[in-house]
Formats: C-alpha cells, structure tokens, sequence
C-alpha cells in the first residue's frame, strides 16, 4: 500500500500522533486515578508492551538478538529512553497540563541537528533551521496566554526540559545502531531493558500504592493504549524515520506533537478549541513541511541506508 519515503512519512506521522495523544492519556491518569504514580504508570506501561511484542517477535521469527558489541549501545539506550525520559516527562505532565508539556518536548527538534553536528559533524541546512522556527512559533501561539511558571509549574517546566535533553542524547545513540536491526526489534529490546530497571524502582518506592488502584476498564484500556501504541508502534516508527531520512530530518516531526496533544484534549474535554489554534497548527504543519525541503531533489546525505528486511 506505501512503499518508499512514502511509507517513513506515514510510520512517522503515526509515531506524532500517537505521541500526541500520550500526554493527554497520561493527564488523565493523574486526574482520575488518586493513588497513581509517576513509577506504577511507567512499569505497567512497559510491561503492556513488553509482553505483546516479545513474544510476537519470537513467535514470527523476527526478534533479533542484541550483539555483543551492540549490547552497550542498548544498555545506554534504554537508560535515556524509557528509563531517564519518562521519569523526566511523566513528572512533567504530572504537575503541568498536556498541551504545556507537549510544547517543551516539540522543541527537541529545535536542539537534535546541533547534536547531530557535534557528534558526527553532519551539515546543518538552513530550510531545517528555518522550519523549526517557524514549527515552534505556530506552537506557542496555539498556548498563547496559557503558559505559566510559578509553583509546581516551574518545576513541571524543568523536569520536561531534562526530558530534551536526553531525548538529544537518545537519538545521538540512535543512529549508532538503527541501521543494524529492524526499528521494531529496536523498541522492544529498549522496553525490556527499560522494565528491568523501572521494577526494582516501583517496588521499592511505590509497591504499597498497587492495591489502592481502581483497575477500573478506564484505566486499564489507558494504560493499553500508552504501552501498545505510545510505547511500541510510536517508537518503532520514529526508529523507521531515523534509519531512513536521518535524526534531524525525522526529529522535526515531533514539533506537530502539540497539535495532536491539542485535538485531544479537546476531544475528552480537557481544554477548549480556539482559531488562534488552529492558525498555530497550521503554522506548524508548514514548518514540518519546509524543514523536510521538499523541493531539493537531492539525496540527503544523513539517510541511512534502508535494509532489505523491510
């Protein structure tokens, strides 16, 4: 049905919108459920898709085992992300709404080609500069009025910031390994290895807090869709992205998060729609577009190569 660069573009498109929809879903954990936290949220979200697609993988022949040479790079992988990102993140949605955090997390794209340039001394082009820009000034006139930084604000503010960072810091590693295993493969390894080192974390801090949840149908199809789509489809799509057009390029897709974190919370309630929105959307869209440059025919020569296996 799609092949090509036409297929990155849905795979990654899909991984926004379902990132999108996290912050809001995760919003509404906190809101619903009293004795939830930052830790429990994580463990189970990991653990959902570490026990849908360890075994899918097996069972169709597709998990590939981890080299031995690989094996740091994993390590550390999963270290920044799930493990150092979500604790980061998910503090940060805890004490901030879900637009506010999705508009901090939209400006990984703005830092990602700096990184890229100091680690691997990849050109930076100016279209991709320019549409980043241009993304996250749509972004912040969708939030217009609506951003604070007093109290807990503030300290949402910072964990989410830290949440950049290692973002920066994962995708560096990245494109260490993207290119040797299939972007599915990639996910599942980071969420095993994420699950052995947020278990121990849970049962040590917030074991006593796992009767008090509700368990109700609302919570349990929350914490489904955040570990199948959030945690496994989003990711393996953003891999697929990097391995084929390359960290900045895929990167600059995260600043249209904010407009997906938007139509959702709309959409169950939790923030009211505006035209200034919707003018900001646009905006953003337009950057996304101009920092991919369409218009150049050229190879982009940080692409990976794609692998037959796909």
């Amino acid at each position: 049905m799609f092949k090509g660069k036409t297929l990155t573009y849905v795979l990654i498109t899909a991984s926004v919108v379902f990132w999108g929809v996290s912050f809001i879903l995760t919003k509404e954990l906190f809101l619903s459920e009293e004795h939830i936290t930052v830790t429990i949220l994580i463990a189970l979200r990991l653990a959902i898709a570490t026990a849908v697609m360890l075994p899918l993988l097996a069972l169709s022949g597709k998990l590939q085992r981890i080299r031995r040479e690989d094996l740091k790079w994993f390590l550390l992988l999963a270290f920044c992300e799930p493990f150092i990102y979500h604790l980061c993140e998910t503090n940060g949605v805890r004490l901030v709404s879900g637009s506010l955090a999705s508009v901090v997390i939209a400006t990984i794209p703005l830092f990602v080609p700096f990184g890229m340039w100091v680690a691997y001394r990849q050109r930076i082009k100016p279209s991709l500069i320019v549409g980043v820009l241009l993304s996250l000034a749509g972004v912040f006139l969708m939030l217009n009025g609506e951003i604070g930084f007093q109290g807990s604000a503030l300290q949402g503010i910072l964990f989410l910031s830290g949440a950049v960072l290692i973002a920066i810091v994962y995708t560096l590693l990245l494109v260490k390994i993207v290119d040797r295993y299939h972007p599915l493969v990639v996910t599942t390894w980071q969420n095993v290895i994420g699950l052995v080192y947020f278990l121990p974390l849970m049962f040590a801090f917030d074991g006593a807090s796992l009767p008090l949840l509700s368990w109700s149908p609302k919570m349990l199809l929350i914490l489904l869709t955040l570990g199948l789509f959030c945690s496994t489809l989003a990711y393996a799509g953003y891999n697929y992205g990097v391995r084929n057009l390359g960290a900045s390029e895929a990167c600059i897709f995260n600043n249209a998060i904010p407009v997906f974190s938007l139509i959702a919370a709309v959409a169950i309630g939790q923030e009211e729609f505006s035209w200034l929105k919707v003018v900001g959307m646009v905006i953003v869209i337009a950057g996304v577009i101009l920092a991919q440059n369409p218009f150049k025919t050229s190879k982009n020569p940080e692409s990976p190569a794609p692998q037959a296996e796909d």
